[in-house]
């Protein structure tokens, strides 16, 4: 008796080996293929149930559509792109003999969030129901609209990962994970008074993953995301405990020495996660190339240009200027972002600057001021002012 109950457990634990779609009477079922990065199907064979058609696009490359949503998916690269969105995939779509091999998780979640009034998918039955468009038009909700902008603001670095630690020789050390959370709280705190709501990505001395910050932003349907950190010189440097100032970084390939420096050292945070929370492969050069054109690009060199023009007012240090690097924080949120690097912890004065309280404030105020400036801007350039 004991021995079939256990058996009967195995077998409902065991992951599914079909996943099938189903509207009113017509079913289709695919089988899962299971990989080194999860279990895969042809997203073309759960039509006819589901109105889905796959095609090729170039070598490698796919457009996927359903419903009135379409995706552009490559291989080995576990990004979908939707319009100007790039959302991530639990694991790459792969070829095999020519068709295209998708993650189950685009099919049970990417594709209900996509179309939520048509889609909706069971993880009992491993089925994806299809509702016709009688019902899906009865049973759409209704988006309430929202008043209030929403930011969210990024503290770097957390837990294991202190950041950087400085200053160069001095006896009072400060950790980056601990000021940027200071200024952090203060900025939320100071976008708040001024009426916009504020998601956090941490509140605490916790690991939040890189590619874990840009989908946080993303779920919350944020408007900016701003993430802030602390610099550090590079000791091969003739004087490395000299240098100050600040400066404010987007998304784009780095062009400078100085640039890729930054980029390494705060993406080099990526060795603390494990290996569930980081992907494996890195499709950083895969999305700086797609965003190349993107509304967000430039809209986020705009918030860059405002932030740094902020701080300038306030900060005792030089203004390093508006800068570009490839951070992974930054891959993942799909709206104006950028990485503010608030001073240097290495220099002993500007260790001291930020470690106050008084001065984490006033960076917050100017951080805060430079963004309502940058979003009033933005929503007079869309006419939409007021929403």
């Amino acid at each position: 008796m004991i021995v079939t109950l256990l058996l009967g457990l195995q077998l409902a634990a065991a992951p599914p080996s079909v996943v099938s779609a189903r509207a009113g009477t017509t079913e289709s079922v695919v089988p899962l293929v299971e990989t080194s990065t999860g279990r895969v199907l042809r997203l073309d064979r759960l039509a006819p149930a589901l109105p889905v058609t796959v095609r090729a696009a170039g070598p490698g490359q796919f457009v996927a559509s359903v419903f009135d949503v379409t995706m552009f998916l490559s291989d080995q690269v576990p990004y979908a792109r939707v319009g100007t969105s790039l959302i991530p995939l639990g694991g790459p779509p792969m070829m095999d003999r020519g068709a295209l091999l998708v993650p189950l998780q685009l099919v049970a979640e990417v594709l209900p969030r996509l179309a939520p009034s048509r889609l909706t998918y069971d993880p009992v039955r491993s089925e994806l129901r299809v509702a016709s468009a009688s019902t899906a038009r009865a049973s759409a909700p209704v988006a309430p609209r929202r008043a209030k902008r929403r930011v969210v603001v990024d503290a770097g670095h957390g837990g294991p990962d202190n950041g950087m630690t400085g200053p160069i020789g001095g006896r009072n050390k400060i950790r980056e994970k601990d000021i940027t959370l200071a200024v952090s709280r203060e900025l939320a705190k100071s976008l708040r008074q001024r009426g916009v709501e504020v998601v956090m990505t941490r509140t605490r001395d916790t690991l939040i993953g890189l590619y874990d910050r840009g989908p946080i932003a993303n779920e919350s349907g944020a408007d900016l995301f701003l993430s802030i950190h602390v610099n550090a010189a590079n000791l091969r440097w003739r004087r490395p405990g000299d240098a100050r100032g600040f400066e404010t970084y987007f998304l784009a390939e780095a062009k400078t020495e100085d640039e890729r420096r930054v980029e390494r050292m705060e993406n080099e945070a990526v060795r603390f996660e494990t290996a569930a929370q980081a992907p494996k492969d890195d499709p950083l050069s895969f999305i700086i190339h797609d965003m190349a054109q993107n509304e967000h690009l430039r809209e986020s060199q705009e918030l860059a240009a405002a932030v740094q023009s902020g701080l300038s007012r306030v900060h005792p240090g030089p203004s390093r200027g508006v800068k570009q690097a490839g951070f992974v924080v930054l891959t993942t949120a799909f709206m104006p972002a950028v990485l503010v690097e608030i001073g240097f912890g290495t220099n002993a004065a500007e260790a001291r600057y930020l470690a106050s309280p008084t001065r984490q404030r006033e960076i917050a105020e100017a951080i805060a001021d430079a963004t309502m400036s940058y979003l009033e801007g933005y929503e007079r350039r869309l006419g939409s002012a007021g929403r």
